[in-house]
């Protein structure tokens, strides 16, 4: 892949930025620095090597799922900005 003043522009009309020339130079020698790294990370020879599944070899021991400190509803609405006697009010986020 290529990277060029043209693809430097659509990825900066695609993430709705205003760059400067100078930015853009700088964005430009990135990318291309992390292409260099990836094309070195191809040349790894990985034929033997099992998949890493897990960081470590440790099992993990689920512990019960305890209900503890619990609030009384009417003491975890106390501090809301909004809300009814039952829920917690928050701002409509989506316009369908």
């Amino acid at each position: 892949m290529e990277i060029n003043e043209e693809l430097i522009l659509k990825l900066e009309k695609l993430s709705r930025l205003n760059l400067s020339q100078e930015d853009r130079t700088v964005i430009k020698d990135d990318l291309k620095s992390i292409l260099n790294m990836i094309d070195k990370l191809q040349e790894v020879d990985t034929e033997n090597v099992e998949p890493l599944i897990y960081l470590n070899q440790e099992k993990y021991e689920w512990r019960p799922d305890e209900v503890s400190n619990e609030l009384p509803r009417r003491d975890a609405l106390k501090n809301a900005p909004a809300a009814n006697e039952e829920y917690f009010s928050v701002p409509k986020v989506l316009n369908i």
